[in-house]
């Protein structure tokens, strides 16, 4: 059996209309041991293609980290399949706060050599031995608590659209940066202060916790389940959201609407906006935040020269993006220059 795809965006488009299942958006992750991921890989391929699962999968030596579709007839034979893995027997399945269909078009499972990227190469650091995990009521408590330190240790796109009000959002765009610039901002605080942390689904919380434990601080705290999570229980049980704005996702949604308020603005004219979308030239493929107007005076692209690009015959875009390679710029955002109203 084949283990890749072989289908286009658009062909799969074509096949969830057909289809007219309705399709849940999840996401789950576990530090475990995999001693094969490799193999490990090929057996969630050949098991989820049959399921019409699409989604993009990590899995490593240290884990599994999982952002996906599927159809939500097919939920429980995935949830068994799942659970016949001892370190994913009744993992806690973020389920989205809104969903589309076409949040994935493919099925992408990559084995890498962390789930998630740290730049640490140090042989006594355990990202098992992490921090106090909190629900939603408790981290609202201690949110208002005058000894403690809230973190984002989500990327500065992320933040931008919406975090929790008084938190620390550092300006960065790698998870692995965030790490000693954070260390050596609050170094002065190990003893006294308490470390609040959250993310989007858990999982950079769990291993910054971890980190953070293990470069000495005493009081580490994370978002159980991350701002997914809470928003369900604040819903569930009424209570106050402290986050406020979109929560960003990875996938073709871009964010989810947790609260009304609108805290961003558009890169483009400055407007109060916080829809994020992709420069339409493949080249560039830049993300940024771009209201109604902009998009239709832009083309959907983030600077003027690019906006000529897509005016050309597509035959002519293809030999004009030969060769480029653009995933490492995607998210700078804060570096480009096109961009007048990005603070």
């Amino acid at each position: 059996m084949q283990l890749y795809n072989t289908l286009s965006s658009k062909e799969r488009e074509q096949l969830i209309d057909e289809a007219g299942l309705q399709r849940l958006t999840l996401s789950f992750y576990t530090y475990a041991h995999i001693y094969d991921p490799e193999q490990f890989r090929n057996e969630l391929f050949i098991r989820w293609s049959e399921l019409d699962v699409l989604g993009r999968i990590y899995v490593a030596y240290e884990g599994i980290n999982a952002q996906l579709s599927l159809p939500a007839s097919n939920f429980l034979v995935f949830k068994e399949f799942i659970d016949t893995y001892p370190f994913m027997r009744n993992i806690r399945l973020n389920i989205a706060v809104e969903h589309d269909n076409k949040s994935f078009l493919k099925l992408k499972i990559k084995v890498k050599d962390k789930i998630v990227a740290d730049g640490l190469d140090d042989d006594t650091f355990d990202p098992t031995d992490i921090g106090i995990h909190l629900k939603a009521k408790e981290f609202n408590a201690m949110i208002d608590d005058p000894d403690t330190i809230v973190i984002d240790m989500r990327n500065h796109y992320e933040s931008e659209i919406g975090h929790f009000v008084g938190a620390i959002t550092p300006d960065v765009t790698t998870f692995r940066e965030s790490l000693p610039i954070i260390h050596d901002e609050l170094e002065e605080h190990k003893e006294d202060k308490k470390l609040l942390m959250y993310c989007t689904g858990g999982i950079r919380c769990e291993k910054a916790s971890a980190y953070f434990k293990h470069r000495g601080f005493k009081n580490v705290y994370q978002l159980e389940g991350g701002i997914i999570e809470y928003t369900r229980q604040v819903k569930a049980e009424g209570l106050e959201s402290k986050f406020i704005g979109k929560n960003f996702v990875f996938d073709n949604r871009l964010g989810e609407r947790i609260t009304d308020h609108i805290i961003a603005k558009c890169h483009q004219c400055g407007k109060p906006c916080d829809t994020h979308t992709n420069c339409k030239n493949d080249a560039c493929h830049l993300l940024f935040i771009q209201c109604e107007e902009c998009t239709k005076k832009m083309k959907g692209c983030c600077c003027e020269a690019c906006k000529d690009v897509v005016s050309l015959p597509e035959e002519q875009q293809k030999t004009l993006r030969r060769g480029i390679r653009n995933d490492v710029m995607i998210f700078r955002k804060g570096k480009s220059k096109s961009l007048l109203y990005k603070e």
